[in-house]
């Protein structure tokens, strides 16, 4: 069996709910996908991490993968993805929308900012694996992403 250092996928997690950063974590261990996870609580960390700004983030890896909350502090989803978006050093990295938002204008502005998905985080904790499994299948396993610059 391949190490998960040979084939880990640098996914950064941008959300300000500790709970859900743990759960989402705890989804992608329990899928057992190879992943290497970075979190940060919201956009404007979201975009130092990106731009290896400041002291923490000068080493950080370039994600393959970023799962995004809509609703935060400071810099929300919204503004973050479109800043990121706007940012030709950026803009190709892929960003799935991973909120608890249903509503459907938020489904359409995420995409109309760039968004490569919309997930609405099931309650259920099994419901919620699954949907991690999914996701994972999608992106860590079937889609070919661009070799990093």
């Amino acid at each position: 069996m391949t190490s998960p250092l040979d084939t880990a996928f640098t996914i950064l997690l941008v959300e300000d709910s500790q709970v859900d950063a743990h759960l989402t974590k705890a989804a992608l261990e329990e899928n057992r996908f190879a992943v290497d996870m970075h979190h940060v609580t919201d956009g404007v960390e979201a975009l130092a991490f990106l731009r290896r700004q400041g002291e923490s983030y000068k080493e950080g890896p370039r994600p393959d993968l970023i799962l995004l909350d809509l609703n935060m502090p400071r810099m929300n989803g919204r503004e973050f993805l479109g800043a990121m978006k706007a940012d030709p050093n950026l803009s190709d990295i892929p960003v799935v929308i991973l909120t608890t938002s249903d509503v459907e204008q938020d489904v359409v502005s995420s995409y109309k900012l760039g968004a490569a998905g919309y997930i609405t985080k099931p309650v259920d904790l099994e419901q919620f694996i699954h949907a991690i499994n999914q996701l994972g299948n999608y992106w860590f396993k079937l889609v070919r992403v661009p070799p990093h610059a």
